[in-house]
């Protein structure tokens, strides 16, 4: 019998749960302001190096905490969009160790569907 080597079931498994290396760690929070531009969105980086970043009508958000607000559990990125009276929103929520890559990706798509009101 001809033709091309067939690949086992099992071999393909194995491949599939080898151990892989996952970056980690908050990077550079650039990735995420670098994609806002100054004509729509205010930028704000407080006393306790919060960055807030935020639509000029306030329907986007985002926000990074390095260090949690004080009596709260509110650390790390959250990326939001308001709600209308029309439309829900919603909220993603990053812990301070996840990959500003990771986070880039995110606020990049919710960026690409946005449509000027």
């Amino acid at each position: 019998m001809t033709g091309a080597p067939v690949r086992s079931v099992f071999s393909t498994t194995i491949e599939a749960l080898r151990l892989r290396g996952w970056q980690l760690g908050p990077g550079q929070p650039t990735l995420d302001t670098d994609q806002f531009s100054a004509e729509d969105f205010d930028l704000i980086v407080d006393d306790r190096a919060d960055v807030d970043v935020s639509s000029m009508v306030g329907r986007f958000y985002l926000g990074w905490s390095p260090l949690d607000c004080p009596g709260s559990d509110d650390e790390g990125r959250e990326n939001a969009v308001a709600s209308t009276a029309e439309v829900g929103g919603y909220y993603l929520f990053f812990d301070t160790e996840t990959s500003a890559d990771i986070v880039a990706v995110a606020v990049a798509r919710v960026l690409e569907t946005a449509w000027r009101v």
